[in-house]
């Protein structure tokens, strides 16, 4: 465990550190606090990318020893410096209207503006991010094919609605009606956008993630009839573009944390890292059918996170909620599939 751990567990003393010293500096006394919030970004990170674990460590055993190499050095790179900085930056220079330069210095040097102006977009931004969570939650539950069910008595009933196309929009669109009810007037409009817009880039992420899906296993067919292990740069973006759908959630979902971009950073970029960590000790060990609930424990804690993302455009949700039911539902999860374990070995 130390092997596979040690680089994560050395950020995460570092990151704690730098969380600390950056609280202390921005507001006396509140080290303590910026502490808790990258850790329990780091947790949500964590709980919401395991299943990204187990699908980047199923496609890392097809890949060539470079290949893999370059996903665990380029991609931690990119996933990092990327999503978890670049693209809440991004997300700010677009409802706020200011160019990227800008909102960076801000959000380095003045973290009080850079929150006012967090706080001024804070609806269409957490309804950009609970939409595309709530698409991501019901993409997974609404599957006949899936087989295994965590909490059967509404997993089970659930698999079966995918029969009807289009139904997640569908839901997801009726939510958007629903929530411009509640919405003061000079935000429907920005919060109706927002809300489809989540819509559009879930589509666009799932749809072009299975067309590369597809393409590889075309590829990986030729290859297995060739006897050859040629999975390469198509996997690598597959994997990459997988990544940026899973860490969107996460990012987005820390705006209900913490408005300060780099304590947001850091604690995402430690959850980050143990889910890399995680995808070697998996590829390695062979071990990822251990803990069969786990993955449904995730999709629960996102529809719960999306939720409470939502309900935060009318009405303020403690953070401590916020980032406590995600774990509730990962260690629910654990303790689900360790007795399932048992049982079955009984």
């Amino acid at each position: 465990m130390i092997r596979y751990f040690l680089g994560s567990y050395l950020l995460t003393i570092v990151g704690v550190l730098c969380a600390y010293l950056l609280g202390e500096h921005s507001h006396p006394g509140g080290g303590l606090s910026s502490v808790f919030i990258v850790l329990v970004l780091a947790v949500l990170e964590i709980s919401l990318s395991f299943d990204n674990a187990v699908v980047n460590a199923m496609k890392l055993e097809k890949m060539t020893e470079k290949w893999r190499h370059r996903f665990i050095t380029w991609g931690i790179l990119i996933a990092v410096f990327g999503m978890r900085f670049l693209f809440p930056v991004l997300v700010v220079s677009i409802f706020a209207k200011l160019d990227m330069v800008s909102v960076t210095k801000m959000a380095l040097y003045n973290a009080d503006q850079y929150a006012n102006y967090l706080k001024a977009t804070h609806a269409p931004i957490v309804t950009f991010g609970g939409l595309f969570l709530i698409m991501l939650f019901l993409n997974y539950f609404f599957n006949h094919k899936k087989e295994v069910h965590w909490i059967k008595f509404i997993e089970a009933p659930l698999a079966h609605f995918d029969h009807i196309t289009g139904i997640e929009v569908i839901i997801s669109l009726f939510v958007i009606m629903g929530l411009q009810t509640v919405i003061p007037a000079e935000e429907k409009l920005a919060v109706i956008l927002a809300g489809i817009s989540g819509i559009i880039t879930f589509m666009v992420i799932d749809g072009v993630s299975h067309y590369l899906e597809r393409h590889e296993e075309m590829r990986n067919a030729q290859c297995v009839a060739q006897g050859a292990k040629c999975a390469g740069f198509i996997s690598f973006m597959y994997l990459e573009l997988i990544d940026a759908s899973f860490s969107l959630d996460g990012v987005l979902g820390a705006f209900a944390l913490s408005n300060d971009v780099v304590i947001i950073t850091i604690g995402l970029a430690i959850g980050a890292m143990f889910v890399r960590s995680l995808t070697i000790m998996l590829v390695e060990k062979k071990t990822l059918d251990s803990f069969l609930y786990l993955e449904h424990g995730a999709h629960w804690a996102i529809g719960a996170l999306a939720v409470l993302m939502l309900v935060s455009t009318v009405k303020e949700v403690p953070e401590v909620v916020t980032g406590l039911i995600g774990l509730f539902f990962i260690v629910a999860a654990l303790i689900s599939s360790i007795i399932h374990n048992r049982k079955k070995a009984n």
